[in-house]
C-alpha cells in the first residue's frame, strides 16, 4: 500500500504546476459547493429567524362573540393549556369593564379605543413581546394599582417613555410602570392598559375569567395543538371556544425551506459536475502524455492492476488535496460574507465533511476511466511511439 501511494504521487511531484492547477480546478468546484450552500443557508436562517419572530408558532384562544348567552372561558383554562406537551409558553388576558382616562376630571370620551385588561405575568414571553420603556408586571407589582400600557394606548393617553405618570382606571389611580414596544401582530394588546390579575379583581371588579389565551407551541406540532385546544380549554362546551389559524408566516416559512433546499441541491450538483469533469480531463491528458512511462513500467514487469492503482491513486490524491483546500476556502468566504451581511454563520460540519468526501468520490469516478485506459496500454505499442 505504501509503494502504491508513493507511485501514485510520482506524477504529482513530477508535474507540480499542472498538479497545482488541476487541484485548483477541483478546489474551485468544492469551494463553489460550500459557497452555494453556506451563503444561501445563512440567508435562509436569517429569513426564517425573522419569520419566527413574527409568531409562526403562536395561537390565540378566545370565546366567540356570536354565542348567546356568552360562554366565558373557564378560570382554570390557562393552566389546562399549559399541560399540553408541545406547548412551551401560555399566558392570558382578561377584559374588564373599567374605563380609563388621563385624570379624574377628564371626559371618558377623550380616550377612545383603549381597553383595560388583566394580564398574567408570563404574557410577554408568550407573545414574544418586549418593553419600550420601564418594566412589565411582576410578583411585587401585580397586586398593586400599577399598569403597563400598549404602544397605541400610551399615545392616546399622552404617556411618553420618559415619564411614569398616573392614569385614572375605574375610579382608582394606577401608576404607569412601563410601555410596551409596538406589536403589529397583536393590535388588541397595543390598545390595552394591562394591570395585574389580583389588582384587577380587587379594584376593578374583574371576575377572573380569561378572555384570550396566547400560547406558543413546538412549530411542527402547531396544527395538532390547535386540534385539541377546544376540548382542553372548555371540555363541557368545546363549541364555545375559538382558536386562531396558524400564522400565514408559518406557511411562508415552510415554503421557503422547501424551495431554497431544492435550489441548494441543484447548485451543489452543478458545482460537483464541473469539478469532476476537470479532474477527468486532467487525468486523460496525463495518460496520453505518459504512454512511454506506462509502457516502460509494463515492460519491466508492472501488472495491469498496479498501473490501474497508480493512476487511480494519483486521481484520488489530486481530488483530495483540491477538496481539502476548496472546503477551507469556501468556508472562510461563506463565513466572511455572512458576517458582513449580519447573518448567522451556517456551516454544517456534515456539509464540510461531505465536501471532502465528495472530492474523493469525484477522484475515484473521474480517474477510473483514465486508469483503466492506462492499464490497457500494450508495452510494445507504448515503447514504439
Amino acid at each position: 500500500m505504501r509503494d502504491l501511494i508513493a507511485a501514485g504521487l510520482i506524477g504529482l511531484r513530477a508535474r507540480k504546476a499542472r498538479a497545482a492547477l488541476s487541484a485548483l480546478g477541483i478546489s474551485i468546484g468544492i469551494a463553489t459547493l460550500v459557497l452555494v450552500t453556506g451563503i444561501p443557508a445563512s440567508s435562509q436562517r436569517a429569513l426564517l429567524d425573522e419569520l419566527s419572530a413574527l409568531g409562526t408558532n403562536v395561537l390565540a384562544v378566545s370565546s366567540p362573540g356570536k354565542i348567546e348567552p356568552p360562554v366565558p372561558l373557564p378560570v382554570e383554562s390557562p393552566a389546562m393549556v399549559r399541560r399540553i406537551a408541545p406547548v412551551t409558553e401560555a399566558s392570558s388576558v382578561g377584559k374588564t369593564t373599567a374605563q380609563v382616562t388621563r385624570s379624574d376630571r377628564s371626559d371618558p370620551s377623550e380616550v377612545s379605543g383603549v381597553s383595560v385588561q388583566a394580564a398574567e405575568l408570563g404574557l410577554l414571553p408568550a407573545v414574544n413581546g418586549r418593553m419600550q420603556a420601564g418594566r412589565f408586571l411582576d410578583e411585587a407589582t401585580q397586586s398593586f394599582p400599577t399598569a403597563v400600557l400598549g404602544a397605541v394606548a400610551a399615545t392616546r393617553l399622552g404617556v411618553g417613555p420618559e415619564g411614569a405618570p398616573q392614569i385614572y382606571v375605574g375610579g382608582t389611580w394606577f401608576t404607569v410602570i412601563g410601555v410596551l414596544a409596538p406589536m403589529p401582530l397583536y393590535p388588541e394588546l397595543e390598545r390595552s392598559v394591562l394591570v395585574g390579575w389580583p389588582a384587577a379583581q380587587r379594584h376593578l371588579g374583574f371576575g377572573g375569567h380569561p378572555s384570550t389565551i396566547y400560547l406558543r407551541a413546538t412549530e411542527s406540532a402547531v396544527e395538532d395543538v390547535r386540534a385539541v385546544l377546544p376540548a382542553t380549554v372548555n371540555p363541557a362546551r368545546p363549541d364555545a371556544v375559538q382558536v386562531t389559524k396558524p400564522s400565514d408566516a408559518l406557511a411562508a416559512k415552510r415554503v421557503t425551506q422547501t424551495a431554497l433546499s431544492g435550489l441548494f441541491l441543484g447548485l451543489a450538483g452543478v458545482a460537483l459536475l464541473v469539478g469532476g469533469i476537470g479532474v477527468a480531463n486532467t487525468m486523460v491528458i496525463s495518460v496520453l502524455e505518459r504512454r512511454r512511462e506506462i509502457g516502460l513500467r509494463r515492460a519491466l514487469g508492472a501488472r495491469r492492476g498496479q498501473i490501474l492503482g497508480q493512476f487511480l491513486t494519483e486521481s484520488v490524491a489530486l481530488s483530495g488535496l483540491g477538496g481539502l483546500f476548496g472546503t477551507l476556502l469556501g468556508s472562510v468566504a461563506a463565513a466572511g460574507y455572512a458576517t458582513r451581511q449580519h447573518w448567522p454563520v451556517v456551516l454544517e460540519p456534515g456539509l464540510l465533511a461531505a465536501g471532502c468526501a465528495g472530492a474523493l468520490l469525484i477522484g475515484v469516478v473521474a480517474g477510473l476511466y483514465p486508469s483503466m485506459r492506462a492499464a490497457g496500454v500494450m508495452p510494445t505499442e507504448a515503447l514504439a511511439t
